[in-house]
């Protein structure tokens, strides 16, 4: 789990609102434009999908080359 977030945000870590893989994740999961996205907006959408994120990141989890 926590290899998948520190890969994801590869460049971006103290920043990961400017990361453009992230960007594309958030912008084609929640249909909020990449470029609209600041930190604040960035950390709203985190919180609001706190669940569903979670519930990613443990199928994520689920694949062996992950562990």
């Amino acid at each position: 789990m926590l290899r998948f977030l520190w890969n994801s945000t590869r460049g971006y870590r103290l920043r990961p609102w400017q990361s453009p893989y992230l960007r594309w994740r958030v912008e084609t999961y929640s249909g909020i434009p990449a470029e609209s996205l600041d930190r604040d907006a960035f950390f709203r959408f985190v919180w609001q999908e706190r669940k569903s994120l979670f519930q990613y990141l443990l199928w994520v989890r689920s694949f062996p080359s992950a562990k």
